[in-house]
């Protein structure tokens, strides 16, 4: 796409109810072909860059050409995009041939029109008329959100083929082929017509998250209340934050809950499902970090979200100079937490025996800053929708390891995706 060279100024502007201004900024965004929205007030991770960051419209972007990316992403420009699962078919020796009917491309990233960062009470706006967006914004109603009815999701497996696979590859890592995988399975919908922004904002009040994305590329929707991070640089640092380890919430007795936390901290299956990927980890950022600068910063850390305490360690490095955003997602991409150990098997193993392709689940949005530092999410906890054909895919996944118990990883399972089915099947036009 040509490069629109129209200069962009900035400005800043005020006001009292974030919430409202949300609100509006999503409903003036979802005029466009293209906008990401990323959320990230709740989180109490690593420092962010931004409380929330809006990118709407597009003045060039990149998709399918793998080679134009390195030059498009280090363009000094605000860089935003995701990155499917599938684009490990260009970073490594390996090839998915499943159907993706929601059919994200493998990768697209985007310059926008307008960028707009929240801090506090702050609205920074850059577009080529900064005011004139500022105006649309305010003059936005946020009554009418439009027809939808409730969306019942069903499960691509049954209980007993889930059980089988998950029979099935613990072989495997009794024979050797793995130690871990992350074994995902899909629940679905059709001809289903729903208002990702209202969809959205019924999530975010249910299940408030570090990074939550709502993204539109044409017809095809993300909304995800991801809360874990794949990748951040910060001035030069690259920190990766795997979640591995999952307990439910005891929302009604402090003290159960509690002692819940302290029992996913000294589990010994979930201690071992996270330090295994903790080395996968350590292993991929040492191929582009500098020597001996790799460390675990945080090992084993409990973290309480409304449904669920998870088990997240933080792992960084100091990038060596000149390493490309290409060489680190070769180096990285797909996310250990997504795949397992060691890499390469799993993600064989993971064709082999889903029964569907995962497209932009377990793959990641996020952006890039001018100054090269970037942000990307790991998209679990998502909505994904066409709303071309209706399709809806709510893929949902767990850590398989030699001590996994089947039927608990099948609960597991039926947990992550609680909060998005009562949110589907509760959808009013409220």
């Amino acid at each position: 796409m040509k490069h629109d060279t129209a200069p962009l100024a900035t400005a800043v502007f005020t006001f009292p109810d974030l919430q409202l201004l949300q609100q509006k900024m999503l409903n003036w965004a979802s005029r466009f072909n293209i906008f990401l929205f990323l959320d990230g007030q709740q989180s109490n991770f690593a420092p962010r860059h931004y409380e929330c960051l809006l990118a709407v419209g597009q003045r060039a972007s990149v998709t399918e050409n793998l080679q134009k990316l390195d030059d498009f992403t280090s363009s000094g420009r605000w860089c935003f995009g995701h990155l499917s699962y599938d684009l490990k078919n260009s970073l490594h020796p390996i090839h998915t041939v499943k159907n993706d009917p929601v059919g994200f491309p493998a990768f697209y990233f985007f310059e926008p029109e307008t960028v707009i960062t929240i801090n506090g009470n702050e609205a920074t706006i850059t577009a080529t008329n900064p005011d004139a967006v500022w105006q649309q914004i305010l003059a936005e109603s946020i009554t009418g959100k439009g027809q939808q009815q409730p969306v019942q999701l069903q499960p691509r497996l049954t209980k007993e083929e889930y059980l089988d696979a998950i029979r099935k590859l613990q072989q495997h890592i009794v024979r050797g082929d793995c130690y871990e995988i992350n074994f995902c399975q899909e629940f679905f919908a059709q001809k289903a017509a729903i208002n990702p922004v209202h969809l959205f904002q019924k999530l975010a009040t249910a299940s408030p998250a570090p990074f939550a994305a709502l993204y539109k590329l044409h017809q095809h929707y993300l909304i995800s209340a991801s809360p874990e991070r794949f990748l951040t640089r910060q001035n030069g640092r690259l920190i990766a934050q795997p979640m591995k380890g999952t307990a439910r919430r005891n929302t009604t007795n402090a003290v159960a809950d509690e002692q819940l936390k302290k029992d996913l901290y000294t589990s010994p299956k979930e201690r071992s499902e996270n330090v295994m990927i903790v080395d996968l980890v350590r292993n991929d950022l040492s191929q582009v970090c500098q020597q001996a600068s790799v460390g675990v910063d945080e090992l084993f850390g409990i973290y309480s979200f409304p449904q669920v305490h998870q088990m997240v360690s933080t792992v960084s490095g100091q990038q060596r100079p000149g390493v490309s955003f290409i060489e680190i997602l070769k180096a990285n991409f797909p996310m250990g937490s997504m795949t397992g150990a060691p890499k390469l098997r799993v993600m064989q193993l993971i064709d082999q025996y889903e029964a569907t392709a995962r497209g932009l689940f377990s793959g990641s949005v996020g952006y890039i800053q001018p100054n090269g530092d970037f942000d990307f999410n790991v998209i679990i906890r998502s909505v994904l929708y066409n709303a071309a054909t209706g399709y809806v895919s709510c893929p949902v996944g767990s850590g398989i390891t030699f001590y996994s118990d089947a039927e608990k990883e099948w609960e597991e399972c039926l947990l992550k995706v609680a909060t998005i089915r009562k949110v589907l099947e509760g959808m009013t036009n409220g």
